[in-house]
């Protein structure tokens, strides 16, 4: 088992399926689908594990099964490599690396990837709802009221976006805390 636990989700290319490392176990996802629900029906994966290459995405879309599996944003050279060429990589690099990344303020998780790209967007969303000032003479009540439905809904989005970052930040200081001061 690796000196620091990590989560890294892998892939079976022949048998299409996920198989995810969790604390130095292998657990394999019911389908080609990464969420809480198949979590939930993992299983433990009893096949050879040298066919197994590590997935190019790592971060996962899912918040709540995103708290529970901390996958990390790798280095490329890592990326589509077997278990037991990970697994040498992270024993003789992995806590270095990895303490060399919070050391320098940047966020070793693979969901801060994921999340920069929405935040992005959100605030260009951001912007558009504010400069957006609909008229009341021209468009009728019916219209008007579509136009406040749909930005009701860019704010339920964009406040659900705003709590997955909190997610993320909780899970951040967490692994910097596991890392640097145990």
């Amino acid at each position: 088992m690796p000196l620091r636990p990590i989560d890294a989700i892998f892939v079976h290319p022949k048998q299409r399926l996920y198989v995810v490392y969790y604390r130095g176990e292998l657990w394999q996802l019911p389908r080609m689908k990464i969420d809480d629900r198949s979590w939930q029906n993992r299983r433990p994966y009893k096949d050879d594990s040298s066919s197994l290459y590590l997935s190019i995405h790592q971060a996962i879309s899912d918040p709540l099964l995103a708290q529970k599996l901390r996958t990390l944003d790798l280095p490329v050279a890592v990326r589509g490599s077997t278990l037991p060429r990970f697994e040498a990589w992270w024993e003789a690099h992995g806590f270095k690396w990895l303490k060399d990344r919070l050391l320098t303020g940047e966020s070793p998780l693979a969901a801060h990837t994921e999340t920069g790209a929405i935040n992005d967007g959100e605030n260009d969303s951001t912007a558009t709802l504010n400069s957006k000032s609909p008229s009341v003479n021209n468009k009728s009540a019916g219209q008007q009221s579509r136009v406040q439905n749909s930005d009701t809904k860019k704010a339920r989005k964009q406040d659900d976006n705003l709590q997955a970052k909190d997610v993320f930040a909780d899970m951040l200081a967490d692994l910097v805390e596991e890392v640097l001061y145990k």
